[in-house]
């Protein structure tokens, strides 16, 4: 076996300095859309700057959103209700964030120019009701429920090209029950 195949002696390839500008713009994109603290930054910075191989690299920018996802934008109420209906448009990722009250957010007018739209929960007490696109794909994998699990059962029959509702976050007391559209 040659040296550099795979063997005992074999090195990953280095990174270049493009990949390491490349990996420090995302990084400080990240930061300024709110995706990560200053400390956050400031240890991934260290962790990119020192990476030599591209899986260092991979590490570093873990959990951070797609590429180009555009900024969070976030609803929030200490009390009261939240609710979205209508026409309006949905960001890329949507924060909402709620320590009392009821969370309503209806899709099935909305414009929806993302093909993957990421939905992140923070609820203490009470309820949420999502209302997506007939043919929304649907995934709660991602969120911790405190109380009840969320109440949502899929389409027998799904049509294809409709938009991911990506749905994380945590809830306290209360439930999320997601139904879609009629039409």
């Amino acid at each position: 076996m040659k040296a550099g195949a795979g063997g005992p002696g074999h090195r990953p390839p280095l990174i270049s300095e493009d990949d390491r500008e490349t990996a420090v713009r995302r990084l400080q994109e990240a930061y300024t859309e709110g995706h990560l603290s200053h400390e956050e930054l400031d240890e991934r910075l260290h962790q990119v700057l020192t990476a030599e191989t591209h899986s260092e690299l991979v590490s570093a920018l873990a959990s951070l959103p797609e590429e180009g996802a555009g900024p969070t934008s976030t609803i929030a109420a200490v009390s009261g209700r939240i609710r979205r209906r209508g026409v309006w448009r949905v960001p890329r990722i949507l924060k909402v964030e709620s320590a009392l009250g009821r969370v309503r957010l209806d899709l099935s007018r909305a414009v929806i120019e993302h093909p993957v739209v990421d939905i992140e929960l923070h609820l203490g007490t009470g309820g949420a009701e999502i209302t997506v696109p007939r043919d929304a794909i649907v995934d709660v994998e991602g969120l911790r429920a405190g109380w009840k699990e969320p109440l949502y059962k899929a389409p027998r029959r799904s049509r294809p090209g409709g938009p991911r509702i990506r749905i994380s976050g945590t809830m306290g007391l209360g439930r999320l029950k997601i139904r879609h559209a009629r039409r």
